[in-house]
């Protein structure tokens, strides 16, 4: 299958959320809701074949962007599935849904009670035995480099300021969560300048 072709079908998906594809995790018929979706790159495969696709972001610019993806590979799906709030405060029922994405999201918390807000949110809203994949910004491999800014928060060999974690943090909030672990945490270190890890649980 040529470059095209592969951006035809998946968009610019994050290659480590296509893994969980690969390994049969989320499937057609899935209810998936991408919290914090960003203009939907990772929605793409998602609304092409078929999946019962929802996406939530608090820029509503964001959210007109999804929409406007959906009515070109999804039409059939209603403008409720697309929906301007912020992750701490969903408007979904519980246990509504079969995934939940957190791409590059939760670095962008506040502070720890934030960042608490946000995962017990997207937790909620997951139904039991559902998958949660969330990637985001850590210290993992770098600790020494980033500057802390009090709050958990850290400024960054690349300049950024972001809401960092360590391997502590997540495992405690896995614990506290009484999530499973699908795979270890993977770390990916991006030339000296961030780490981004990979977090996936089943409820």
């Amino acid at each position: 299958m040529s470059s095209g072709l592969l951006y035809d079908r998946f968009g610019h998906i994050d290659i480590y959320l296509f893994d969980q594809f690969l390994r049969g995790r989320i499937v057609p018929g899935m209810r998936v809701v991408d919290m914090g979706c960003g203009t939907g790159r990772n929605l793409v495969h998602l609304l092409r074949d078929g999946y019962d696709v929802y996406a939530t972001d608090r820029e509503p610019e964001a959210v007109d962007a999804v929409r406007a993806l959906a009515r070109g590979l999804a039409p059939a799906l209603g403008a409720d599935h697309f929906r301007v709030e912020p992750v701490e405060q969903s408007s979904f029922a519980d246990a509504t849904f079969d995934v939940v994405i957190s791409n590059a999201v939760l670095h962008f918390a506040r502070d720890d009670a934030h960042f608490e807000a946000m995962v017990k949110e997207m937790w909620r809203v997951l139904r039991p035995g559902g998958l949660f994949f969330a990637r985001l910004a850590s210290s993992i491999g770098m600790a020494d480099r980033m500057q802390p800014l009090g709050n958990s928060r850290y400024l960054m060999p690349d300049g950024s300021e972001r809401y960092l974690v360590d391997e502590t943090t997540l495992m405690a909030t896995t614990r506290r969560l009484g999530g499973r672990q699908l795979d270890p945490l993977k770390t990916t270190i991006v030339q000296d300048q961030r780490c981004m890890t990979t977090w996936v649980l089943e409820r």
